[in-house]
C-alpha cells in the first residue's frame, strides 16, 4: 500500500505493478497517475529519519514517466512506467545505471490497483483541492491525499515493503516538463549498479541491482564495472 519507504526512491515503494493490476470503477479509487505535466515539492519523512528531506518530482502528462531529484541535487531517479525501468543518476559522480525491477515499479507518487481504496473526505494541501483516501494492503495502512488529475499532496503509514512514512506537498507546480528531464543527462557515463548500505542520503540517492529489494531504487552507490569496491 502505499506510503514511503525509507530514503530512497526504490525504498520509496508501492506494493505490485503499476500496469495490469485488475480492474476497477473509476469512483472506487483516486486516479492512479498524473494527467498533466507537474513538478512538486515534498517534504518527506522515512521512517527513521531525524528530520524531513526536500524532494522535487516531476510528473509527465501522460502518466508513465516520473522523475524524482533528492539530496541537494545530486542524485536523480528517473521512473518509465511504461518500459518498467528505472535509471539512477549520480550528479558528482557524472554517471548513472539503469535496471527493470523484478517485481515491477513501485514508488509512493504513483499509486496501484493492487491497492484497496476507501474515500475519507476533501482538503487542500500546497493550495490545491484534494480528495482523502484510506488504503489498505497486505502489508498494512495508510492515508493519502490525492487531486483529482492525480497528483498525491499527502501520503502517510505503512508501504509495500513494511516501512512506515510520510510525504507533504510543499508546491506544486502546472506546467510543461521538458522531456529531456526523463533521460539521463548527456556525457554521464553508464554504469553497473552496486549496492551499499549508507543511511545519510536523500530520496533518489544510489542505485539498486535488478531484483535488490524495492521497485524505484535503494540506498547505496553506483560503482562503473569492474572498478574497486
Amino acid at each position: 500500500m502505499g506510503v514511503m519507504r525509507v530514503a530512497m526512491v526504490a525504498g520509496l515503494a508501492l506494493s505490485g505493478g503499476l500496469v495490469g493490476a485488475g480492474v476497477a470503477r473509476a469512483d472506487d479509487h483516486p486516479p492512479l497517475a498524473a494527467s498533466r505535466d507537474v513538478t512538486v515539492d515534498y517534504s518527506v519523512t522515512p521512517q527513521g529519519a531525524p528530520k524531513p528531506m526536500d524532494v522535487r518530482v516531476a510528473f509527465s502528462g501522460d502518466g508513465n514517466l516520473l522523475r524524482i531529484d533528492g539530496a541537494a541535487g545530486k542524485f536523480i531517479t528517473i521512473l518509465d512506467r511504461a518500459r518498467q525501468q528505472v535509471t539512477l543518476v549520480s550528479n558528482p559522480q557524472r554517471v548513472f545505471t539503469q535496471f527493470s525491477p523484478r517485481n515491477g515499479l513501485r514508488n509512493p507518487f504513483l499509486l496501484s490497483l493492487s491497492m484497496k481504496f476507501t474515500q475519507a473526505g476533501q482538503d487542500v494541501i500546497a493550495g490545491v483541492p484534494c480528495t482523502k483516501w484510506n488504503i489498505t494492503s497486505d502489508r498494512g495502512a495508510a492515508s493519502a491525499c490525492v487531486t483529482a488529475d492525480g497528483v498525491i499532496l499527502s501520503e502517510n503509514g505503512v508501504d509495500g515493503d513494511g516501512m512506515q512514512g510520510q510525504l507533504m506537498a510543499k508546491t506544486v507546480t502546472y506546467g510543461p516538463v521538458a522531456s529531456d528531464q526523463f533521460v539521463p543527462p548527456s556525457g554521464y557515463e553508464r554504469i553497473q549498479p552496486h549496492v551499499r548500505a549508507p543511511h545519510d542520503q536523500g530520496p533518489g540517492a544510489g542505485a539498486m541491482p535488478p531484483g535488490g529489494g524495492g521497485g524505484g531504487g535503494g540506498t547505496g552507490a553506483m560503482t562503473p564495472s569492474g572498478a574497486p569496491q
